[in-house]
């Protein structure tokens, strides 16, 4: 085995196997649960180096681990003095307190052997990161409902996004589910209430996106022509409060990062409460839940994971979001 200069002493190359319970993690995920005293930046250097590799090949942070790969882990990493322990090791039981499991379970709006499905309320993140020690991620052991197996994330919303959320009860599940949303099998609608009304009652929002270069927030997108991916939104006016605002109904063809929520911004439409990218004029000072985001995953039809018929959800709007609706009169029929 080979061995390189490290900081505190040279210390050998090792590997661990990818388990059963982590088929689909991001690479950067299986590393934030293994290591997480790891940076982000550390990673990405020991990425770009080649000095981490899967199955012996360079890898990137986006790229899905499969049960049985090897993933080599550099000089320094496998000897990182306080581990999480492998998900493999995990006890059968829920390893969180009782509080958490009745709050996640509570949001569970479908169950069967394949799938839970989940309505998420608005600012609880899917994942962790900095600053953030509650999220969705941390929570699965409370959906395990008898299964050996821990639930695994297949897709994600954004913190201040609600509704609909599909849990992955087995590996399995999870490729099916993970290669639905790779091959655009599945139609989401999402719901929304805009600052103004758009110039159209429904049509394409057709704008390629990029990160914006320098920015601080990773996540930080905009409209970029020339360097940007596709991304493709399909939107309808439900209804309106004369040129104040909007009610859409989106449906993203394509699944970049904020991709709603810079289009609804790109046609003079911000969504209400999205700072982010509409800074103030993403409020009204009319409306009482003015500075929260509306935007709600509200319908998702998929193939069902277990290769018989399809799966469809539907989920309830939050408080706040029903509330604005309520005070502007919005008719919610037809959608």
């Amino acid at each position: 085995m080979s061995q390189s200069p490290a900081t505190g002493g040279t210390r050998q190359v090792q590997s661990r196997t990818v388990t059963e319970d982590e088929a689909e993690m991001r690479l950067d995920r299986w590393f934030q649960r293994h290591f997480p005293e790891l940076s982000h930046g550390a990673l990405q250097k020991l990425l770009r180096t080649g000095q981490v590799r899967i199955d012996g090949k360079r890898a990137e942070g986006k790229d899905r681990v499969e049960p049985g790969q090897s993933i080599r882990l550099p000089p320094g990493v496998s000897n990182s003095p306080a581990p999480r322990p492998q998900a493999a090791s995990r006890p059968a039981g829920p390893t969180i307190s009782d509080r958490d499991a009745a709050e996640i379970q509570k949001m569970v709006i479908h169950r069967d052997d394949h799938v839970i499905v989940l309505n998420k309320p608005p600012g609880l993140a899917v994942q962790g990161g900095s600053g953030t020690e509650k999220h969705i991620d941390g929570m699965l052991d409370g959906l395990r409902f008898g299964f050996e197996q821990r639930p695994k994330l297949v897709h994600r919303l954004d913190k201040d996004t609600s509704g609909l959320l599909l849990i992955a009860r087995t590996g399995q599940a999870a490729k099916h589910l993970t290669a639905s949303f790779r091959d655009r099998e599945t139609e989401k609608l999402y719901w929304a209430i805009v600052v103004g009304v758009p110039p159209k009652k429904e049509g394409a929002i057709n704008l390629p996106l990029a990160k914006r270069p320098g920015a601080f927030d990773r996540e930080l997108m905009q409209v970029d022509e020339e360097n940007g991916q596709k991304a493709l939104t399909h939107f309808r006016v439900v209804d309106s409060a004369g040129r104040r605002a909007a009610l859409l109904a989106l449906w993203p063809r394509t699944g970049r990062t904020h991709q709603l929520r810079v289009h609804c911004t790109a046609i003079g439409c911000p969504i209400l409460g999205d700072r982010k990218y509409g800074g103030e004029e993403a409020s009204l000072s009319t409306i009482a839940d003015s500075r929260k985001l509306h935007l709600h995953a509200r319908r998702l039809t998929l193939p069902h994971p277990s290769g018989r018929g399809e799966l469809k959800a539907q989920a309830e709007l939050p408080p706040h979001f029903r509330r604005t609706v309520e005070a502007f009169g919005f008719s919610t029929d037809g959608v």
